[in-house]
């Protein structure tokens, strides 16, 4: 059997007539922002429903895992439901949940729900969150499960002094040095757009590094790229309709969204207006560029047109599928859409897989995952945008056809190993340089009951010397 026939005829079953709907996905214009009321806006803004909505699930109704270092948070129904929501909140108790992370029972919340953001948030957005919850969203009587952290994140009253060493209460304060755009765009980013939870690094204690703002995050195996001004790992190449373009589409030549990024798009940013879209992009241009490390040229740079298909075409392919090459699987699973030299589509609806951030970063993470899982997207119905490979590639597969995509169409530099592939494809692995908190945290309390320990015996110690001398 030769490489062009069950694999090709698979992927133009999945994608006949998906070029023509994600071609309209990517142009399709947002809901009337004009038709929305105040308090749904900024829910959108907000992005809700993206933490609280299970996929085909009843909106806000929450279930929705969380994956942190420390474990799953699972997410709250957050719809007017006064046995299983948050229907018995008044104003001021809603207030302190989003932004202050106390629940209505004073109970502490997990810093997984954005407060530390939430808390620049203006009075009248919170108001008209609040009085759109109550009046427009539909309850629903569903209690999702509690989440269960192991000891010791599962004490909540731990968050008090959580929060009184890393959440800054003060809202949102213009700078009157600059202009009201850029004012308008601080408030969006560092406040209900929240950015800085997905793309600022964080401590070990799970605190936003302020020192490195927006200069590349986590969320679970997913890595949150750099979106300083920095022009090698960052947008500082960008332009401002490129970033507007980026967040209202998802799409441009240079990179396109992908796991929790293209959840925002398709939940939140399609729908903000211009003007807001356009105020956060003059923001974000505005900020310090991060360093770079050892970056040597843009992660949207690298790589060129190439073609190594009419070497493997006609041949047959090995008895042990682990040992296809990457010519083969390229030509098998990724050529009929981005085409034959990784070009893409000439409408940019397929885009080319060199001069992509894709395939330009060392940090693999998301490239082998978009190859798992695909790109999904349910923007005006439209539910594939590139269809995922988990069923059909082993984990050896996925890492030859990965490498293939870096050493041909990216950054050689890149590397995707079979173990990794696995962990991802389990749900185990974390973004690159994550720490082991769990761990981190059991460690420092077992050296602190050692040296309590070790205290007590020296006090006992010296209590008896001190008795023998009378």
């Amino acid at each position: 059997m030769t490489i062009r026939i069950v694999p090709k005829q698979r992927v133009c079953q999945l994608l006949g007539g998906v070029l023509i709907a994600a071609s309209q996905a990517l142009t399709a214009a947002p809901a009337d922002n004009e038709s929305m009321s105040h308090g749904e806006y900024v829910s959108i803004l907000g992005d809700c429903v993206a933490c609280h909505t299970v996929p085909g699930g009843e909106p806000f109704a929450g279930g929705v895992r969380l994956p942190t270092p420390i474990g799953d948070i699972i997410a709250t129904n957050i719809t007017p439901s006064t046995s299983a929501g948050i229907g018995n909140y008044s104003l001021e108790q809603f207030d302190a949940a989003v932004r202050q992370g106390i629940r209505a029972d004073g109970k502490r919340l997990y810093p997984a729900m954005p407060y530390t953001a939430y808390a620049k948030v203006s009075d009248e957005d919170i108001a008209a969150m609040y009085e759109w919850f109550m009046n427009e969203v539909e309850p629903v009587e569903q209690r999702p499960p509690a989440t269960e952290l192991p000891f010791p994140f599962n004490i909540r009253l731990s968050m008090s002094a959580w929060n009184l060493l890393f959440l800054d209460d003060q809202p949102f304060t213009p700078d009157p040095s600059q202009s009201e755009e850029w004012n308008r765009g601080a408030y969006l980013v560092e406040g209900l757009t929240h950015c800085g939870t997905c793309h600022t690094p964080r401590n070990l204690l799970m605190a936003e590094d302020n020192d490195r703002a927006l200069a590349g995050g986590a969320v679970g195996a997913w890595a949150a790229p750099d979106i300083t001004p920095n022009p090698e790992t960052g947008i500082g190449d960008w332009s401002s309709e490129e970033i507007v373009q980026y967040m209202k589409t998802g799409s441009i030549a240079k990179s396109q969204a992908s796991g929790p990024m293209a959840e925002a798009v398709d939940h939140s940013l399609r729908y903000v207006t211009d003007q807001d879209l356009h105020a956060m992009a003059v923001y974000l241009k505005s900020l310090p560029a991060a360093e770079a490390g050892e970056v040597v040229q843009a992660v949207h740079t690298w790589g060129g047109e190439g073609d190594k298909l009419a070497e493997v075409r006609g041949i047959d392919w090995p008895d042990d599928r682990d040992q296809l090459s990457g010519p083969q699987l390229f030509d098998a699973y990724c050529a009929a859409c981005h085409q034959a030299a990784a070009q893409g589509t000439p409408d940019g609806v397929m885009p080319a897989l060199f001069n992509n951030t894709a395939t330009g970063r060392t940090q693999t993470n998301n490239l082998a995952l978009v190859i798992l899982g695909g790109i999904h997207w349910v923007a005006e119905g439209h539910e594939v945008h590139m269809p995922g490979f988990a069923h059909e590639l082993s984990d050896q597969q996925i890492t030859t056809l990965s490498n293939y995509l870096t050493d041909m169409y990216g950054n050689p530099e890149a590397e995707v190993t079979v173990d990794q592939v696995a962990a991802l494809r389990e749900g185990t692995a974390t973004a690159d340089g994550q720490p082991d908190l769990l761990l981190l945290v059991r460690i420092g309390l077992l050296v602190g009951v050692v040296v309590v320990i070790l205290l007590v015996i020296w006090l006992l110690r010296r209590r008896r010397h001190h008795r023998s001398h009378y």
